[in-house]
């Protein structure tokens, strides 16, 4: 059984932290070959799922030593039809590693959470088309429809809530959120942009948040910013409204560099670390209900133990 479900701990004041780019330390720290970016893959056997602890323990312990609450992803980023089929998977075989994701994190929660360090589980679904530069966008009836497989399979884990990552348009996000909702599942939408704050399909970070809360009626239980340095939005986040205290949540790439120049770098660019975590910490300044901290691409132990020792006093 899920154990916050129906009251997420990260709601109130107090920081959580997150793990860091789970598919970049994998591939440049731990040499795992991950096909299409999909970490899900190494649920298959044992080698894989002791990978997956092995990136996944320095947070934990990083959480439970400093008294902190962890929110922890799911490997299940690419986990969805269409991704699974260009690897693949049947839908039944997609199903079985949804789950085999959500069960190997309630062993870590039973390894690491403390009374003063809860480990929360989300269930991480990502986009259907490339993070980055998709190709087509999809209206919320279609998203709605086509993440209610794996949504309904985290339903039946012990997942918390589910988090959509990396979401590049309102039209997903309002689907994911409906599907959430539909299935007693809190939610949370992540957001990605480029370098001039907006979204890939041009939507502002302020137009993308009202448009979800508006269609639907205010479902998700927060936003989030991944995938982008804190240099992408730093002035969009504080320039904001009532808006921004929607925003609780900052997963930042290591890099300054844009998703274009991602794509084609050969070398995994690790950014400044400290500067990192005193970005976080300005902006933690600004926006006081920025609680949940953590990394994505290039960031790793390090990086959020650096905005550990920034944001914490």
């Amino acid at each position: 059984m899920s154990t916050y479900r129906h009251a997420l701990p990260q709601l109130s004041d107090r920081v959580f932290l997150t793990d860091g780019g789970i598919e970049t330390s994998l591939i440049y720290d731990q040499g795992m070959e991950l096909p299409h970016f999909a970490a899900f893959v190494l649920l298959d056997d044992e080698a894989g799922r002791a990978a997956l602890r092995r990136y996944l323990q320095p947070y934990l312990s990083i959480a439970r030593d400093a008294g902190l609450g962890l929110v922890l992803e799911s490997a299940t980023w690419r986990a969805n039809r269409d991704w699974g089929e260009r690897l693949g998977y049947s839908r039944n075989a997609l199903a079985d590693v949804n789950r085999a994701a959500v069960e190997l994190l309630g062993k870590l929660r039973g390894e690491y959470a403390t009374a003063d360090g809860p480990v929360v589980l989300s269930g991480c679904i990502g986009p259907r088309d490339d993070g980055y530069q998709p190709e087509s966008l999809m209206t919320a009836s279609q998203a709605e429809e086509y993440h209610t497989e794996q949504v309904a399979t985290f339903q039946m884990t012990d997942a918390d809530l589910v988090t959509a990552i990396t979401m590049t348009h309102t039209g997903e996000a309002i689907g994911i959120a409906r599907a959430a909702q539909a299935h007693g599942l809190p939610s949370v939408i992540s957001f990605t942009v480029e370098t001039d704050g907006r979204l890939p399909s041009g939507e502002t970070l302020e137009e993308a948040i009202k448009t979800v809360d508006e269609e639907t009626a205010s479902a998700p239980a927060y936003y989030m910013v991944n995938c982008a340095h804190p240099t992408h939005v730093d002035t969009t986040l504080i320039a904001g409204e009532s808006w921004n205290a929607r925003v609780r949540g900052l997963r930042a790439n290591a890099s300054t560099m844009s998703h274009a120049e991602l794509d084609v770098a050969e070398e995994l660019d690790t950014g400044d670390i400290e500067d990192l975590g005193a970005r976080y910490a300005a902006l933690r300044e600004k926006l006081p209900r920025l609680t949940v901290l953590g990394g994505c691409c290039g960031t790793d132990a390090r990086h959020i133990d650096a905005i550990r020792r920034h944001c914490i006093a």
